[in-house]
């Protein structure tokens, strides 16, 4: 059953263990809803706040998937080199799970709360009014402030720019620092990639074991009914069996609520971090290209000058923001890691230690 907004609250603040806190947010009670067009799921959203920016210390939404995936463009366009959260991904691979499934729908919605929640721990991010609008507007305020968004030529510029950084190559002035983040980013993004593809080939084999292993106890007990001098012993192994199932199902559980996640959120913050890399680049792009022009050109000199001081002050609060995100977020990835092999290591252990347990008893 899906967490209560107000255990939630309980839970966070005694995890926490801070009084700091001011938003606390929940992702629950998914709808389907079916018309001619499309089927669509939407989730409860619940915000309680002491924040005095808000009119209310309690809201309550209804938002789908393209409402977050709206959230996210606007704290791109607002805060182009900070990190911003990952969502899950709009399709599935074939073979994992059916869209609207059960499981899928879970796993989109503890990934849209997670998603939710670290943008509400981001100390900029927390504060953009685009975030509390989605968090408190009804349905038909979202929809109007949407409209509200640059326009079709005003987005089509930014793009043009984009593809004009990208074709100019490399930035000739990028500091050390975010040459050495670029590499690492690159790094990590080969690791982590391999490191998803292990996870889910061992999910899957896990899987395959699992339900292998549940035929082979009904099959003990159908067989200790013909077998008199020996039933006993095949009832036992029949009875080991199933505690060996019930072992394994909790690891495999282990694994896909504490290890898949938290692997795969990170194959997706690769991506948004080389993206944030470009998008700084692009700025020094346009700040390196005035100075050019400055040097290339004797008209309109007092012009061009201004443009480079604003240019020069934009990389500059472009460098200053990711230098900020870029140390907080290796700290909550190191963190994350950390915990999520912790869990699987001491998983292990249990699910080890009772089928040691089984093996010993049954043998006695």
């Amino acid at each position: 059953m899906p967490t209560s907004p107000s255990s939630m609250i309980n839970q966070y603040k005694f995890e926490d263990e801070s009084e700091l806190r001011d938003l606390f947010i929940t992702v629950d009670d998914p709808e389907s809803h079916i018309t001619a067009i499309e089927t669509f799921i939407t989730y409860r959203v619940v915000t309680k706040t002491s924040r005095s920016e808000f009119d209310s210390s309690e809201y309550e939404v209804r938002r789908r998937y393209q409402d977050f995936l709206w959230l996210k463009s606007k704290l791109e366009e607002a805060h182009p080199t900070l990190i911003i959260p990952p969502l899950p991904e709009k399709f599935i691979m074939k073979g994992m799970v059916e869209r609207f499934s059960e499981e899928f729908i879970e796993t989109r919605r503890k990934a849209l709360h997670k998603f939710l929640n670290r943008i509400a721990d981001h100390p900029t991010l927390t504060f953009n009014e685009d975030f509390k609008i989605f968090l408190t507007a009804q349905a038909w305020e979202l929809s109007s402030h949407k409209k509200q968004g640059p326009g079709l030529l005003s987005r089509m510029g930014q793009t043009v720019r984009a593809v004009a950084s990208s074709v100019r190559g490399g930035v000739k002035n990028r500091p050390e620092m975010f040459t050495e983040v670029n590499d690492y980013m690159e790094t990590f993004s080969q690791k982590i990639n391999v490191l998803d593809k292990i996870a889910h080939r061992i999910y899957k084999e896990e899987r395959e074991y699992f339900n292998e292993m549940k035929e082979y106890g009904p099959i003990h007990t159908l067989w200790s009914a013909s077998e008199e001098d020996i039933a006993d012993s095949l009832k036992g192994v029949a009875s080991c069996i199933d505690k060996c199932c019930k072992a394994t199902e909790k690891r495999m559980a282990g694994l896909s609520e504490n290890l898949l996640p938290i692997i795969h959120e990170y194959v997706l913050y690769s991506e948004i971090l080389m993206g944030v890399l470009k998008r700084r680049d692009q700025i020094q792009g346009e700040l390196d290209s005035k100075v050019d022009a400055l040097a290339n050109k004797k008209a309109e000199k007092d012009l061009i000058t201004e443009e480079i001081g604003k240019l020069e002050d934009k990389v500059e609060c472009a460098n200053n923001a990711l230098k900020a995100d870029w140390d907080r977020w290796k700290q909550n990835m190191q963190y994350d890691m950390r915990s999520a092999f912790t869990n699987v290591a001491e998983n292990n252990l249990r699910y080890y230690e009772e089928a040691h347990n089984l093996t010993r008893n049954h043998s006695c």
